[in-house]
């Protein structure tokens, strides 16, 4: 028997003027079939240091697991992003019940962006533009264009950006939540 591949998600962050702004879609599907059409996919976590944004794409039940771990990570080292992001992603990829959970997390705040894998992936993106799940390459291309021939804010750029990539995507819908720090 065949896995059925539950696919879900663009999520696309955006850094612009000491701004951030993180955002998904909320289209889940299961095979051929849209079940969920206004799930949240991104979160805001408080730090000492000022807010850290995150998305995931993947299994949902992974993917706020691996939230509750990051966000434990950011308390023990003081909202330091890129060491929370380290230690995470050395603990996802070595512990026995973790590495085999399923998603994938974008985590961004106004200086830095990261992609997160089970694999010990830490991926830090060239330049303000963080994009993940199945529609983020349509996503982060509108994003660019509108960045560079836009005066819209980040939070515009994610916008609009995710509603472009709702039109192409059949994985994405338009029915968003952008968070901002």
């Amino acid at each position: 028997m065949s896995k059925i591949k539950i696919k879900s998600t663009t999520i696309l962050g955006v850094r612009k003027k000491n701004k951030v702004a993180l955002g998904g879609d909320g289209q889940v599907t299961f095979g051929d079939m849209a079940l969920k059409q206004k799930a949240v996919k991104v979160r805001q976590f408080e730090t000492v240091k000022g807010n850290v944004l995150g998305g995931f794409a993947g299994a949902a039940a992974d993917a706020l697991t691996l939230f509750e771990k990051f966000e434990n990570k950011l308390e023990e080292y003081e909202g330091d992003l890129k060491r929370s992001v380290v230690e995470l992603a050395k603990e996802w990829r070595t512990d026995k019940y973790l590495r085999h959970l399923d998603a994938l997390l974008a985590l961004m705040n106004k200086k830095s962006s990261f992609i997160v894998s089970g694999d010990g992936n830490v991926i830090e993106p060239d330049g303000p533009i963080i994009a993940i799940g199945s529609g983020g390459g349509f996503a982060q291309s509108a994003a660019k264009a509108l960045l560079e021939n836009t005066t819209y804010d980040a939070k515009r750029v994610v916008e609009k950006s995710l509603k472009i990539a709702a039109d192409l995507c059949i994985y994405t819908n338009d029915t968003i939540t952008v968070l901002e720090a």
